[in-house]
């Protein structure tokens, strides 16, 4: 019987469940966006997921959107991650690596005052930016050059790489929440003309390119998506979105992906549609879905049929041990968002296991 707490295959990658770690953005890397002991400890306590999916790491230097995240561009960044892989395989876990490039989310404060790239020169009006001098507004984002877009494919190819040096059982390309790869897919944020702007071809052009770059590495079946057709988040939106992921997962279908992950609603409520049915009827490999799921949720969508895993971020931030949490009905620590970008421990690794409070 399949359930949440059953085996299964991703691609080539065995998992012992389906209960997912989402990639959750933390800030504990250090000042040269090198992870550390506390990200080793962070993972390795959470090694029971059937795949940690580790947070977004800048595939190259200067792409940086947010203050202390992890690169995989650095041989130090190499290191530090191997310590963390090798921290949770001796847990009997395994790890993905999304990785990731800002796009306008990037800031000059954050990247020695380079401008920011995106497809088109759009900034993100709806938030700000954590710098080292405060919160500061995004900045008009300096339009791309098609000429410009291999350098990008190729720094992707390079840390698709470098992660596996870094001994990651695989990667995700992270093309959601309006993040450089997003900006292309969306109309909203992407009005270029040309091979990259205009037609829903075109705008998966780039992602769709970056892909084949990194499954070159890895091979597809080490390779996952995610997307986020809905999610209003860094002042995105498209003018058909179901459309759009509809096109997606039919094309992604020409690839023997491990996963798709797909975000089904949007993080601020502005966009709402159904976008898992038109998803599950046209994409035929591992579908992964994501936000909001209780366990009795995330159980009846998995023995449906409708996914095969799902992935949890929130509360595997304050439950380490989620999965046996889960299987055992046991209330959930709950998460202090106040600690979600801060340093140090606190937050970090300090939620108690379910058998440290059984033993209080």
């Amino acid at each position: 019987m399949t359930d949440l707490f059953s085996p299964v295959q991703l691609g080539a990658v065995n998992l012992n469940n389906r209960v997912l770690m989402a990639p959750l953005t933390r800030c504990r890397a250090d000042a040269e966006h090198v992870p550390t002991e506390l990200m080793a400890e962070h993972y390795a306590q959470r090694a029971s997921a059937g795949l940690i999916i580790a947070e977004a790491t800048m595939a190259m230097e200067g792409c940086s959107a947010f203050w202390r995240e992890p690169g995989i561009y650095s041989e130090a960044q190499v290191a530090g991650w191997k310590r963390v892989t090798d921290a949770v395989h001796a847990k009997g876990g395994k790890i993905f690596l999304q990785i990731w490039h800002g796009g306008r989310a990037c800031h000059p404060s954050l990247n020695d005052g380079r401008v920011p790239v995106a497809p088109s020169a759009l900034a993100i009006t709806n938030d700000e930016v954590h710098t080292p001098e405060g919160k500061q507004a995004y900045t008009v984002p300096r339009e791309l050059q098609d000429s410009e877009i291999p350098a990008i494919i190729e720094g992707f190819r390079v840390a698709a790489e470098n992660a596996k040096r870094a001994g990651f059982d695989g990667v995700e390309v992270h093309g959601a929440n309006g993040y450089l790869l997003d900006e292309f897919l969306r109309d909203g944020a992407n009005r270029r003309s040309g091979p990259y702007g205009g037609t829903v071809e075109n705008r998966a052009r780039l992602l769709l390119e970056v892909i084949e770059a990194v499954a070159g590495v890895w091979g597809d079946d080490r390779v996952g998506v995610r997307l986020s057709p809905l999610n209003s988040f860094n002042s995105m939106e498209d003018s058909d979105p179901v459309g759009l992921v509809t096109w997606l997962a039919k094309r992604l279908n020409d690839y023997n992906l491990a996963y798709l992950h797909l975000m089904r609603a949007d993080f601020l409520g502005e966009q709402q549609a159904d976008v898992i049915s038109p998803v599950r009827a046209n994409y035929f490999g591992n579908l992964i879905l994501n936000m909001g799921y209780s366990g009795t949720e995330a159980e009846v969508t998995v023995n449906s049929g409708v996914a095969d895993a799902i992935a949890f971020g929130v509360p595997f931030i304050a439950n380490p041990d989620l999965p046996e949490r889960l299987r055992e009905g046991a209330e959930l620590n709950e998460a202090d968002p106040a600690t979600f970008y801060s340093k140090g421990a606190k937050g970090y690794t300090d939620y108690p296991f379910l058998a440290e409070l059984a033993e209080a």
